[in-house]
């Protein structure tokens, strides 16, 4: 790509500008608003299951963690230049993300939330606080590793302009939470691209709805079993009772080593062991992902602490075995009114069981989304990370007999 060229992308819009010409800051009061019309005609890359990929459970309408009400996911997508490091140049293959409980975040209205750690060699800021003060406040960022400190601010500065009361004791800056996931392989990720002003345009054009996937956001420079991997979603409806709820994941997947790769049951990363990441020079073989669970459910902390730990099941399901080198860490927070109780066990599992199934099952989903989405990238000094290819997994998966009816 011509390193005029700068693509930002918010929500389920992309836009393309030619940054000599147009100023930054106009860049950012206008996107999300217009596309390039060669995005507005190209059709919708499928998802998992629009290749006949079996998953266990009900989806929601978009099968997106914005199905869960209230919730809205805003990108900013920075890809620009190509060759050789320079680093503070590019070129750049990152991103961010942010997942917004509500968007009115007034008279500090918090969120019952738990993080699980399933392997910490990894960043999620306010992560201590989470622990033994179980309440989110404000939209949750993910990026790359060297990006957490800027994201962090942004959203806090966000935070305190819109919602600063001027008392003397204001709590509106919070403690935002913000994690991470390196994508130094592909990306100049010592050249500190991603700014303020991306994550104030990706919170101002956060929206609901069907989301895009794949290279988008802090997912866009990852690998996940070494193909290209990035952020992926799903949800799950969930029967309790006579009351039906919704739990949505989202992932930014960066983990993984191919031969552990499984598919719908099926040892896909053995049977698939072509188009290897081309690297010009070492990268760490370990990743991370960072997953972020979200639901209508009335829980209290300790119930979302057990909901996050469900997370690790998923990763599981596809192949995943944490190396000790790789961040794992998951959050999970309820948007409820009201927070339900019930000392009688018997009941309690009756409720928490179906939430746990469907975090499982979204966060398996999720993963598989993000890799079928992603495109093949070419980064820094001409590595490249391969899209895997949809329709060798089809051939695979058929000859298992895995493929939906």
């Amino acid at each position: 790509m011509p390193k005029w060229q700068k693509i930002f992308s918010f929500g389920g819009l992309t836009n393309v500008w030619m940054m000599k010409k147009i100023p930054l800051l106009c860049l950012l009061a206008w996107a999300g608003t217009f596309t390039s019309s060669a995005q507005e005609n190209k059709p919708a890359p499928p998802r998992a299951r629009d290749m006949g990929i079996p998953f266990d459970g009900i989806s929601g309408p978009n099968n997106a963690i914005t199905d869960v009400p209230g919730v809205k996911v805003g990108y900013a997508t920075l890809i620009e230049g190509q060759g050789k490091l320079e680093v503070g140049k590019g070129p750049v293959r990152t991103g961010l993300t942010v997942v917004l409980p509500t968007d009115d975040f007034s008279n500090y209205r918090s969120f019952p939330a738990a993080i699980f750690s399933l392997n910490g060699m990894g960043e999620m800021t306010a992560a201590l606080y989470l622990q033994d003060y179980p309440l989110l406040y404000g939209p949750i960022g993910i990026t790359n590793t060297n990006s957490v400190g800027v994201v962090r601010d942004a959203i806090g500065k966000w935070l305190f302009e819109r919602y600063s009361t001027g008392e003397l004791f204001d709590f509106s800056f919070g403690l935002p939470v913000v994690a991470e996931t390196w994508d130094g392989g592909l990306n100049d990720i010592n050249g500190l691209h991603v700014k303020p002003e991306h994550v104030f345009a990706a919170l101002e054009n956060a929206r609901d709805g069907k989301l895009e996937e794949g290279n988008v956001g802090g997912g866009t420079g990852m690998v996940c079993y070494e193909f290209k991997g990035g952020t992926g979603t799903a949800s799950r409806l969930v029967a309790v009772d006579t009351a039906q709820y919704t739990l949505g994941v989202l992932v930014q997947a960066n983990f993984g080593r191919r031969p552990e790769l499984t598919i719908a049951g099926v040892p896909v990363g053995r049977e698939m062991p072509q188009l290897m990441p081309k690297l010009n020079e070492p990268v760490r073989s370990d990743g991370s992902i960072i997953v972020i669970v979200a639901t209508d459910a009335p829980l209290l902390p300790w119930q979302l602490n057990l909901l996050a730990k469900r997370v690790s099941l998923g990763l599981a399901r596809t192949g995943a075995t944490s190396h000790m080198g790789s961040g794992d860490i998951f959050l999970a927070f309820s948007t409820a009114e009201t927070i339900a109780w019930d000392s009688n066990m018997d009941r309690l599992g009756a409720m928490l069981n179906p939430l746990f199934k469907a975090t499982v099952e979204a966060t398996e989903e999720a993963i598989v989304n993000a890799m079928v989405a992603a495109e093949t990238m070419e980064g820094i000094n001409g590595n490249t990370v391969y899209a895997i290819p949809q329709e060798e997994l089809r051939k695979v998966l058929e000859r298992y007999n895995r493929l939906a009816k």
